[in-house]
């Protein structure tokens, strides 16, 4: 069974950055595509980034040059670090994890979630 496991939320004041880590309970090399979304109150879970098993990234436009992701195969972790944060990137970020199942279908694997809280 695949775990996700988020680490690395808390509050810190606007402009400042924050480090988040992913850390599977396997090898992330059998994943497609990892990535990080978030959830604000009262709002739609929305892709933050995503990075594909061959490296290449896509980021929402609302975090582009602020925010990069990045993966460590060998320690089966994918991070996000958030730069020039703005009080509107306060959410709950959960880590995301896909792989192919059956034909056409698509397996998702979610964290628990880890709050980041910026401050004005």
């Amino acid at each position: 069974q695949v775990q996700l496991v988020e680490s690395g939320g808390g509050l810190v004041q606007a402009g400042g950055s924050l480090r988040l880590s992913c850390a599977a309970s396997g090898s992330i090399f059998s994943f497609n595509v990892m990535g990080w979304y978030r959830q604000a109150p009262g709002k739609q879970r929305e892709l933050v980034a995503t990075i594909t098993r061959g490296g290449s990234t896509n980021y929402a436009d609302s975090v582009k040059g602020r925010f990069t992701i990045s993966r460590d195969n060998a320690k089966n972790t994918v991070y996000l670090q958030m730069n020039s944060l703005k009080p509107e990137d306060t959410a709950v970020y959960y880590c995301n994890a896909q792989r192919p199942g059956v034909p056409g279908l698509t397996l998702n694997y979610w964290g628990q979630g880890t709050q980041v809280t910026v401050s004005s």
